[in-house]
């Protein structure tokens, strides 16, 4: 599953003061059974908007971290938040089946 959230970053501060604090959680959090791995991004044309990613082999196996309530974990994102805004978009499911279109070839083959 993916947990995914947008990260503003409010004036007088930059993306990369974030990205410091998202890498030291994420390390921990890495840690957890069923984390898949983090991504980062900043959005085009906007760079203190970000979008984060989050997977995990299941939704019981991200919620069992969050139970277990790091205090390392909860000082660094206590540490980030006076200088961000976060919005939750959702978590998602990996998808049952994917369908995708043909590959087109490309000019001259």
């Amino acid at each position: 599953m993916k947990y995914i959230f947008e990260v503003r970053i409010k004036e007088g501060h930059t993306p990369e003061e974030y990205a410091e604090a998202w890498v030291r959680a994420s390390e921990l959090i890495q840690r957890a059974p069923g984390a898949r791995g983090t991504e980062l991004r900043r959005k085009i044309g906007d760079p203190s908007t970000l979008i984060a990613i989050a997977s995990w082999n299941s939704k019981a196996e991200r919620d069992a971290m969050e139970g277990r309530h790091n205090p390392e974990i909860d000082e660094i994102i206590r540490s980030a938040a006076p200088f961000i805004e976060v919005r939750v978009i959702g978590e998602f499911e990996e998808p049952e089946w994917i369908v995708m279109p043909p590959a087109v070839p490309e000019c001259g083959e």
